[in-house]
């Protein structure tokens, strides 16, 4: 019984949307976890990838600054050390930029999915520790003379290269490494030429500040991460709204298809039903009537009133399903005319002053009589109004009250409003009553006969019209529902026709919908 239920959980209405979150979530820690092992630095692959991506462009982009700062050393290294030494010096740092920067670029433009990840790192290693050397090889040029102020010269080169290569290497923490340390070791080579307190503290300054750059790259590298991670989760998010948008797109597709059918089943049904439910009917009433002869048992007449009755009520109930069907799907086609809405309420009124005598109910009109006429469909305003005084009446304690108003809308439209003095509906009930075969809790209590398709017939007609529809209803205040339609359906007098030729003043056009 318990398997049952759950498959019948599953294809009902499906998990609810904490499961739903907690069991992405659980898919997310997998997947990150089955990266993470797979991974040579402890991310996931798609985060290695982009940090080596970011390696990459980055020592792409600055091979043109990296030149010139080889360039503008190099020519300055001339004032200390011979010009060949200097050139050399000057090209071998070129020469190891430029190898670094092809093998970047080749990175780049590899495939990812065929990329190996483990073989780019150690070509990103090689190549700072190439360029390590060639910019640590400053200091064997300017050593092997003895010149003044060449040494701070030197050490004031190993810092700047050093802020630039662990910079540029940051997102590769191994890379940075490997090409900071050859710019150590040629720092702490002049501290060995060193005689002077003060050159050796220098040394040790320049050393200090290399170490500073060292872990002022882990703190970028941090960063970055940080960075790919807030953007993967913010894309994750985006994957789940696209997702959960294609679900709901599904769902809405699958309910109008399902609705659809509904329609066409009805419709189907009711052909089929009144069929049959025509013959009872006019059977029913020939026995009602006594058409051929009294009956045996007086009994016998009740019993096809009963039979009567009870087929009307099964009949009304069918043709509420169809229009209701039939405005759910759009097929409810308007037989749009000239339509009069005082007088459609007043024969509405009318028809059911019976029904409102026999609980001892009176009516309160406040009709302006100068409206002019819609143009709408009258067969559907006439349902529109019967269905809600029945509702009205059916609600509405004997001996009380039934107010019906129509007149102008403040845009030019015409309303109509019928309010009563009927126990109200509380709030919370409205939208159950507004729904389809929905009742309120006072119409199950008094056990009131009705299908709770009236007032959704009556929205979808009005909505039909692009008119408006607004239930207004407290406990113990009673019920008001207002019915409005637009003022582009309500119809102006045409001016008169001139026939001899005379200017008359042209009358406003009429207006329809």
């Amino acid at each position: 019984m318990s398997e049952l239920t759950a498959q019948m959980v599953q294809r009902g209405r499906g998990p609810t949307a904490e499961e739903a979150a907690r069991r992405r979530q659980r898919a997310r820690d997998v997947r990150s976890v089955r990266e993470r092992l797979t991974s040579s630095i402890g991310l996931e692959r798609a985060f290695d990838y982009e940090l080596l991506r970011i390696f990459a462009q980055y020592r792409v982009g600055a091979l043109l600054p990296l030149v010139l700062l080889a360039l503008s050393i190099g020519a300055a290294s001339v004032f200390w050390a011979p010009v060949l030494w200097s050139g050399l010096w000057c090209g071998g740092v070129i020469l190891a930029t430029g190898v670094g920067t092809a093998l970047s670029r080749g990175f780049l433009r590899e495939d990812p999915e065929a990329l190996s990840l483990p073989a780019a790192r150690r070509r990103a290693v090689i190549g700072e520790v190439l360029r390590g050397v060639a910019w640590a090889m400053l200091v064997l040029v300017l050593l092997s003379v003895d010149a003044p102020n060449a040494r701070a010269f030197v050490l004031f080169v190993m810092v700047i290269v050093a802020a630039v290569t662990t910079m540029l290497a940051a997102t590769v923490p191994l890379a940075a490494l490997a090409g900071l340390v050859p710019l150590t070791l040629a720092t702490l080579c002049v501290l060995v030429e060193t005689r002077t307190m003060e050159a050796a503290l220098l040394v040790l300054m320049a050393v200090g500040a290399q170490l500073f750059f060292l872990v002022l790259a882990r703190h970028l590298f941090a960063s970055t991460v940080a960075a790919l991670q807030s953007r993967a989760e913010k894309d994750a998010i985006f994957g789940e709204l696209e997702q959960a948008k294609a679900n709901s797109d599904e769902a809405r597709r699958r309910a109008e298809e399902a609705n659809l059918a509904k329609s066409r089943f009805l419709a189907t049904m009711s052909h089929e039903l009144r069929t049959p439910l025509n013959a009872i009917l006019g059977f029913s009433e020939v026995m009602k009537n006594e058409v051929f002869g009294p009956h045996a048992a007086p009994s016998y007449q009740e019993y096809s009133t009963d039979i009567h009755d009870s087929g009307l009520h099964l009949l009304n109930l069918i043709n509420e399903i169809l229009d209701l069907s039939r405005i759910e799907a759009g097929r409810y086609e308007l037989n749009e005319e000239a339509v009069a809405l005082a007088y459609v309420v007043e024969e509405c009124r009318h028809m059911m002053t019976l029904r409102a005598r026999a609980k001892n109910q009176t009516f309160r009109e406040m009709v302006d009589p100068s409206l002019p006429r819609l143009w709408a469909d009258e067969r559907a305003m006439r349902q529109v109004v019967l269905n809600i005084l029945s509702n009205a009446i059916k609600f509405t304690p004997p001996g009380g009250e039934i107010t019906i108003k129509v007149g102008w809308t403040s845009s030019g439209g015409q309303y109509v409003s019928i309010r009563d003095t009927g126990p109200g509906i509380p709030e919370d009930e409205i939208p159950t009553v507004m729904s389809s075969f929905g009742r309120g809790s006072l119409a199950i209590k008094t056990a009131e006969q009705g299908s709770g398709l009236g007032l959704p017939i009556v929205k979808g007609l009005v909505d039909l019209h692009g008119g408006g529809f607004q239930l207004k209803s407290k406990p113990r205040e009673g019920t008001e529902v207002i019915v409005t339609l637009p003022a582009a359906r309500v119809m102006d007098a045409l001016g008169a026709v001139d026939v001899a030729g005379e200017d008359k003043p042209p009358g406003r056009p009429a207006r329809a919908a």
